[in-house]
Order: structure tokens, then C-alpha cells, then sequence
């Protein structure tokens, strides 16, 4: 929707009554990724993508079918070599379209959405794409700290909303598949989750071995990840395949260069005092979510020492990580990793470390996702 949304709130403020069809899932070479939009006025107008040019024309008639119907429909498009002649994907991929009517009445939250995307304020929309007529188009709006809407029942609710600000976090976005009471890997209803946030960021401070197998994870996890290093030599694109930028540069000097925000984690595994000490002293000054650094107890009792002589207080010290990780008796690279993502995720969640089997009550907590400044 985000590629559309300016024709589409310009209608919806006029009072328009329009279709938008929105990428909802592909496979193999599909050419637009879930999100993506296209706009069917009344007026015969389209605005947007949803394949490059290969289904644009079958997914125009079906909008203006929504528009006088008001059901909206999923509808999956691809192509075949026995049926080349078909409505299809030219690049052979399959994908699944979701068409719904658009308007005031129907999507009263659009403007308030539209005001969260402008200013930067992460927001998710959860639609049913996938189920029956009675269920196929309700949403829910989710917010850091708010919801709004529901989708048919308060377990549905209360799993989406969940698993809606997970996705929030990592500024991803695909279909959810739950049972009619929110049970997870039930395949009974499909719920389109949009994240209109960006990814978090992961800056891995130290081009060691180590630093590989955290950007590893920190992928996995979801996060746009960093590698810095002052050190060409080893800060390569060939050593760290997983990062999705390898910076060569002093740690300090980069950080204070860099956007952050209080979703942004700080791994600083660089072991030597010329880089971390002027790094740890900045990452601590700044609103960042996880400031993390790796070293012996000695080694983080001297860092200490050198940051208070820098005039960092207890409340500052107390936002440092370590030594960095979860104590799950990790020793490899990979291992470490593990320790790290554990330590990161606790402190986003609020989770206590402890085994789940020793602890009472539910077992996910309700902590507000922070929002970007």
C-alpha cells in the first residue's frame, strides 16, 4: 500500500470509492514482493503494480468487479507452458492477489495510518485475506502500544496482535496462517500482516569470527546488519556474505555518522580498548535499544573504569551488556551468536532467561515494541 498511498488517501478524502489489489504472496520469480499495490478508480483510472505488467489488466477487471460487489477476493495468477495463452507470469512465478473495496466507510482508519507512515510511527495492518465471506476483509490495526478493530474473535485477536508486532520489529511483511481461535499452524484462515516500519539495525563493531556467525543471526533475526572495521584486511564483503554492508572505518567515527534508534542493536567484539572504549563511550550516550561487548570479566571491569574516567555514570553503565550474551555455556562462534540473539530478544520482550519450565503464568508478555524517533 505504501506505494500507493498517496493517490489512495487523495481519493479517500474526496469521498472516492476505489480497488486496491495488494501482493499478498509469491512464489518462485514473481517480480513485485508482498505489499506491493495497484488502484482501480471509478473513473477507469489505475495507479500502481502488482507484476511488472503480466496481471495488471486481469487484476483491473476484478477491481472493478470489488468496486460494484463490495466482496473482496483472493485470487492467485501464474502460468503454465501448456497454457502460455492464459493471464499469467511471463517469468513463469505464481502469485496471490488480494482485491478489496476501498472508502471511507470501509477503511475509516486510512488517514491516521497514512499520518503514522509520514511521521515515521512503525504501524501494522492485519487483514483476513484467506476465509470465509464472513471473515474475508476485516482488520486490525496494531500499533506499538494500541489496537484497533478486530478480526472476528478476541483469541484470533490476541495471537495476530502478537505475532503482528514481532513482524512490526522486523519491519516484515507476509501472510500469517492461524485456526479460527488463533491457533498457531492451523491452516484455516490466512491473515495479510503489512509492517510499515523499517528493519531494525544490527552493527557489528569487529571483523572477527565471532562478528560472522552474529550478522549470521542477526539476518536470520531479521535486522539490516553492519559490520564495521577499521581494518580492510578483514572488514570484506567476502568474509561477512550475511551483512548487508561492510564498513571500513574507525567504530566511533562511523556510529557517530549513522543513523540509530532505540530498535538499533551495538555488538562491539573488537577486544581493544583504541576501539571499543571511544565507541562504548558514544553507543552509551545515544538512544540505542541493546549495547552489547564481548570480553573477560577483566577486561569488562577495566573498559568500566576507562568509560567512568570519560564521566559516564552508574545509569549509563548500566545500559552496557557485559560481557555480551546469555550464559547458556556457549563456546564456538555460532554458539555465541545463539547467546547474543537470546540476550536481545529477552531484553526486547522483557523475558526473564530462565528456563520456561520453571516459570507460571503466560508465556508471552505484552511489552510495547519501541518506536522509532
Amino acid at each position: 500500500m505504501r506505494d500507493v498511498l498517496e493517490q489512495l488517501v487523495d481519493w479517500w478524502q474526496a469521498g472516492e470509492t476505489v480497488a486496491m489489489g495488494t501482493v499478498v504472496g509469491t512464489w518462485s520469480s514473481a517480480p513485485r514482493q508482498p505489499g506491493a499495490s495497484m488502484l482501480v478508480g471509478r473513473d477507469g483510472t489505475a495507479v500502481g503494480s502488482v507484476s511488472g505488467g503480466c496481471v495488471e489488466g486481469a487484476v483491473y477487471e476484478l477491481g472493478t468487479a470489488v468496486i460494484e460487489s463490495g466482496v473482496p477476493v483472493l485470487q492467485r495468477y501464474g502460468v503454465s507452458d501448456d497454457d502460455a495463452f492464459a493471464v499469467g507470469l511471463t517469468c513463469g512465478g505464481i502469485i496471490d492477489i488480494f482485491v478489496e473495496r476501498i472508502n471511507r466507510e470501509s477503511f475509516p482508519e486510512l488517514g491516521e495510518i497514512a499520518e503514522d507512515i509520514a511521521a515515521g510511527r512503525p504501524v501494522a495492518v492485519a487483514t483476513v485475506v484467506d476465509a470465509g465471506d464472513d471473515l474475508r476483509g476485516r482488520r486490525m490495526i496494531i500499533r506499538a502500544d494500541s489496537t484497533s478493530g478486530s478480526l472476528g474473535n478476541d483469541r484470533l485477536n490476541d495471537a495476530v496482535r502478537d505475532d503482528s508486532r514481532g513482524y512490526l520489529s522486523q519491519g516484515r511483511t507476509g501472510v500469517i496462517r492461524y485456526g479460527h481461535d488463533g491457533e498457531r499452524r492451523v491452516d484455516e484462515i490466512g491473515i495479510f500482516v503489512a509492517s510499515y516500519a523499517p528493519r531494525p539495525r544490527m552493527i557489528v563493531f569487529g571483523a572477527i569470527d565471532f562478528a560472522a556467525a552474529v550478522a549470521r543471526m542477526g539476518s536470520f533475526l531479521g535486522y539490516r546488519v553492519t559490520v564495521c572495521d577499521a581494518r580492510p584486511v578483514f572488514a570484506t564483503r567476502k568474509r561477512f556474505p550475511d551483512a548487508d554492508e561492510v564498513i571500513v572505518e574507525w567504530p566511533h567515527r562511523y556510529l557517530a555518522s549513522t543513523e540509530v534508534d532505540d530498535r538499533t542493536v551495538v555488538c562491539v567484539l573488537t577486544h581493544d580498548p583504541k576501539f571499543d572504549v571511544p565507541l562504548l563511550e558514544l553507543a552509551l550516550r545515544l538512544p540505542i535499544g541493546y549495547v552489547g561487548a564481548m570480553g573477560s570479566r577483566r577486561t569488562v571491569d577495566d573498559r568500566i573504569e576507562r568509560l567512568r574516567e570519560l564521566g559516564l555514570d552508574d545509569n549509563d553503565l548500566a545500559r552496557l551488556h557485559a560481557p555480551i550474551g546469555l550464559d547458556i555455556g556457549a563456546r564456538t562462534p555460532e554458539e555465541t551468536a545463539v547467546s547474543v540473539a537470546a540476550e536481545i530478544i529477552s531484553l526486547r520482550w522483557g523475558g526473564s532467561g530462565v528456563p520456561l519450565r520453571r516459570g507460571a503464568g503466560p508465556i508471552h508478555r505484552e511489552i510495547p515494541v519501541p518506536a522509532t524517533t
